[in-house]
């Protein structure tokens, strides 16, 4: 199986030794993208609403360099350091996707890098005539 790493300046660089998303035939594992500014590294904290705003800009950014959009994910986890704020996590992808949406969980956390509120992983389905 041929695993091939996928990168964007348009995109936060890796704060860790990881990949921005592997692809791998026709799926692309995108990993968690917290709201960093990708020109700043600074996070996009002012309110929950502009900081998961900056979370789908930068997963949009590695889904198109991986070959696909944000409509080809298929799978989406969702990391929360509030789990009060799941109505407005909720609302906020009925606003980003047209049904079938796709599939989701929502776990809550203790705590993420850079004192992030949220982190978003995804995975991608591109059939090959797309990619």
């Amino acid at each position: 199986m041929t695993r091939i790493a996928i990168s964007t300046k348009a995109a936060p660089d890796a704060i860790g030794a990881y990949s921005q998303a592997i692809k791998t035939g026709e799926i692309v594992y995108l990993s968690g993208q917290i709201g960093l500014n990708p020109a700043t590294m600074e996070l996009v904290a002012d309110t929950f609403e502009k900081e998961i705003q900056q979370v789908f800009r930068n997963l949009e950014s590695v889904c198109r360099a991986s070959g696909g959009s944000l409509s080809s994910v298929v799978k989406m986890s969702v990391f929360l350091t509030d789990l009060g704020l799941f109505g407005e996590v909720n609302d906020i992808f009925a606003n980003q996707f047209t049904p079938p949406f796709p599939a989701r969980s929502v776990v809550g956390v203790n705590e993420l890098p850079r004192g992030a509120r949220v982190e978003i992983e995804a995975v991608l389905s591109i059939p090959k005539e797309s990619s």
